[in-house]
């Protein structure tokens, strides 16, 4: 898209309702409407959808093929994280640039470019003979990652203006995010126990390779704005520094002690980048990240609010997944499957109820019902017995993971609804951003919390299954505690979302040409 204002004669066409974000312009030719014909736009999600199924996907198949991993390459116990953790690093920290860089040289080739660059990363550690070469991989992968994920919803959000087709869309991709991780443990178990873990990361070559051919015709092309609005190669440093000072420091944390001067100095750093990045926004002539995205709190809070959440219940699928194992006995296929009731609730629910809710009660009150859902789901946890009956016990538990399917399409509009479309790329690096800010720290924080409380039972006198049930029942108790807090912020939000141009401090309609 020309960073230019539109000629005279361009028609344009106000769009969005009260079901989605931001009330956008589209420009309409003499012959009639511009862009991708509808069958052409879903076909285009389904490749936005495969690219974020694949990268889900590997975030979470790798932990069951963990133990083959290390018997095969030789991993040290410590270096053996590493295999998560370096994904995790460059996929989190790159997200906030990649997005703003989605919006100044087009989101569509960065999205290729993040799409070859994951599918050839697969491929490498697929064919590792040793942890470096692993490591190494894994760490393009996550760029790769990073690249393609952080322009998607920008590109998602640009492909459906119309309010009702946009709010269907952003359930299926909010369903292919939401199931995705749970699809990923049944997956890894199913590859991992009937070939070998080699597999968990060549599944990945012939989807990538098909995304590729079909991007090409499917996506529509973007200019982007140029380099010259928004080429803040310091702002860059400081974000990306800032970003992946932090989320080192946090996973990191459960070894060296969250008290400790590693955890503190590094967090303390972390923090300085951010507020020195903040600052150089504030006076940049061409800043990476334009301040007047977080004006909105529609935008803002909802970020918030997903980073709480998120932190709660991805520390929920780690958990209950530990516990199925390390308690019940149970093997990696066999946990993914009795997972899996979780992964069809969420599908179920984004894709079947969450939109016609949206469309009759606004993002607001759908988000508010999903997260009293969460809340239900994880003080349910704080009872858990020692010896869980998967019936009575868990299953009810999965059911209620429902609220996921209803929280994630309403805070995606939310999120997104008051950036523009010259910063509709940064905001869905932002939304992604938070996304695994949350994950990271939920992980971190109550993971550390139940090993803690395990340790304590298990000095007491306890069994291993009942110390371990203690710090489950313990991390699950702060993760409704998170999700309260993030309830009571969620009250706070606009009961829609403001359209931009229907106040005196909002910005004009943006035309999309």
């Amino acid at each position: 898209m020309p960073a230019s204002p539109p000629s005279p004669t361009t028609a344009a066409a106000a769009t969005g309702d009260r079901s989605t974000g931001a009330a956008l312009a589209v420009p309409a030719a003499a012959g009639g409407p511009t862009g991708p014909a509808p069958r052409s736009r879903w076909a285009a999600l389904g490749v936005l959808a495969a690219t974020t199924l694949m990268v889900i996907l590997d975030g979470s198949i790798v932990t069951v093929a963990m133990p083959a991993i290390q018997r095969d390459l030789g991993f040290t116990p410590a270096g053996l994280s590493w295999v998560v953790n370096a994904y995790l690093i460059a996929f989190g920290s790159l997200l906030l640039l990649a997005g703003r860089l989605g919006d100044l040289v087009g989101r569509k080739r960065l999205f290729v470019a993040g799409t070859a660059v994951f599918t050839l990363a697969s491929l490498l550690a697929g064919v590792a003979t040793g942890p470096g070469m692993l490591l190494a991989a894994r760490l393009l992968q996550g760029v790769g990652s990073a690249l393609a994920s952080a322009v998607s919803l920008g590109i998602l959000f640009t492909l459906f203006t119309d309010g009702r087709e946009r709010a269907r869309a952003i359930a299926v991709f909010s369903f292919t995010g939401a199931a995705g991780a749970s699809l990923g443990q049944v997956l890894g178990g199913v590859l991992t126990d009937g070939l070998d873990w080699h597999w968990i990361f060549f599944i990945n070559v012939p989807i990538g390779l098909a995304v590729l051919v079909l991007a090409a015709p499917l996506i529509p092309a973007d200019r982007g704005l140029g380099l010259r609005a928004g080429a803040d190669a310091l702002g860059a440093l400081l974000v990306t520094a800032g970003l992946m000072t932090g989320i080192y420091a946090v996973v990191r944390a459960e070894e060296h002690g969250w008290a400790s001067a590693h955890t503190l100095g590094l967090g303390a750093l972390a923090v300085a980048l951010i507020a020195a990045f903040t600052v150089r926004q504030a006076t940049a002539r061409t800043p990476l990240m334009p301040l007047r995205v977080l004006r909105s709190w529609s935008v803002g809070g909802a970020n918030l609010v997903q980073m709480l959440m998120v932190a709660a219940l991805f520390a929920f699928q780690v958990l209950l997944a530990l516990h199925l194992q390390k308690v019940l006995g149970h093997g990696a296929a066999e946990t993914g499957l009795a997972m899996l009731p979780a992964a069809v609730v969420i599908g179920v629910t984004a894709l079947g109820v969450a939109t016609p809710l949206i469309a009759r009660f606004g993002e607001r009150a759908v988000l508010l019902a999903g997260l009293m859902l969460l809340t239900g789901l994880l003080a349910l946890l704080t009872r858990l017995p020692v010896r869980a009956d998967y019936v009575t016990d868990l299953l009810p538990v999965m059911l209620l993971a429902a609220g996921f399917g209803l929280a994630l399409p309403a805070l995606t509009a939310l999120g997104m609804s008051g950036a523009g479309e010259e910063d509709a790329g940064l905001a869905s690096g932002l939304f992604n951003t938070t996304q695994q800010i949350g994950s990271a720290l939920g992980v971190a924080v109550l993971t550390t919390l139940a090993a803690a409380r395990t340790e304590e039972s298990l000095g007491g006198g306890a069994g291993p299954a009942e110390a371990l049930t203690e710090g489950h029942r313990l991390a699950f108790t702060v993760g409704t505690g998170l999700l309260v807090v993030a309830f009571l912020l969620a009250l706070t939000l606009p009961r829609r979302p403001a359209r931009r141009g229907s106040g005196p401090t909002d910005a004009a309609p943006v035309t999309l040409h």
